[in-house]
């Protein structure tokens, strides 16, 4: 009996997966909706945190790769890497091999740690949502931040330096723009808003989750 001691059973916080292209924003709208109150998981950032100096993946992509593929400070060289990964397509599964597991467990981690804090909403950022067959089992909606491709581009060159060609072949490895909005429960088109609309839209979606 829940009473017998005078604890409720607290309400499952809802999942709210958060994606977009490279450039669509997805990350400044994720912190947003952290700022109404959700609890916010980086995915990418937790992938990154693994492979820094330290990190938990380190000693077993040595073990796997070499001391060839750590760099000096002691975290993945991320250069030396994606050269193998192009040349051989069997890299990429190995090294997602080592990652991904830990990645999973780091978040399943902080989802928990959200749910004991009483965090009604938990927004997961995640860039390759919808290249995922995982996610969508594990979230209770999907919002698809999304704008046009030259947006995109624009945006990705003034904060990278970039060439136009090079931010247009990260975008051809991800989903197409239909697929993602194909996936969506709610979309956010990001395109010649000013932050504080952004804001706005932001605190709309919130309060659609009680926050």
């Amino acid at each position: 009996m829940a009473g017998a001691h005078g604890t409720a059973t607290r309400p499952r916080p809802v999942r709210l997966g958060v994606t977009g292209g490279i450039g669509s924003g997805k990350s400044t709208f994720a912190a947003m909706l952290q700022a109404c109150g959700a609890a916010l998981i980086d995915a990418d950032g937790i992938a990154r945190s693994v492979t820094q100096p330290g990190g938990a993946a380190i000693a077993a992509i040595r073990a796997r790769f070499g001391p060839d593929y750590i760099d000096a400070q002691g975290a993945l060289d991320r250069a030396r890497m994606r050269a193998l990964v192009f040349a051989d397509a069997g890299a990429k599964e190995r090294l997602e091999a080592i990652v991904h597991p830990l990645v999973g467990s780091a978040i399943a981690q902080a989802a928990a740690a959200a749910g004991r804090a009483g965090h009604r909403l938990i927004v997961f950022d995640i860039p390759l949502l919808t290249e995922s067959g995982r996610w969508p089992r594990e979230l209770d909606a999907v919002l698809v931040v999304d704008c046009r491709e030259d947006t995109q581009v624009a945006r990705v060159r003034a904060r990278s330096g970039l060439a136009e060609d090079a931010v247009r072949a990260i975008m051809a490895t991800q989903s197409s723009r239909a697929t993602r909005r194909a996936a969506a429960d709610f979309v956010v088109y990001n395109d010649g808003l000013a932050l504080p609309d952004l804001q706005t839209m932001a605190h709309r979606v919130a309060a659609s989750f009680g926050l």
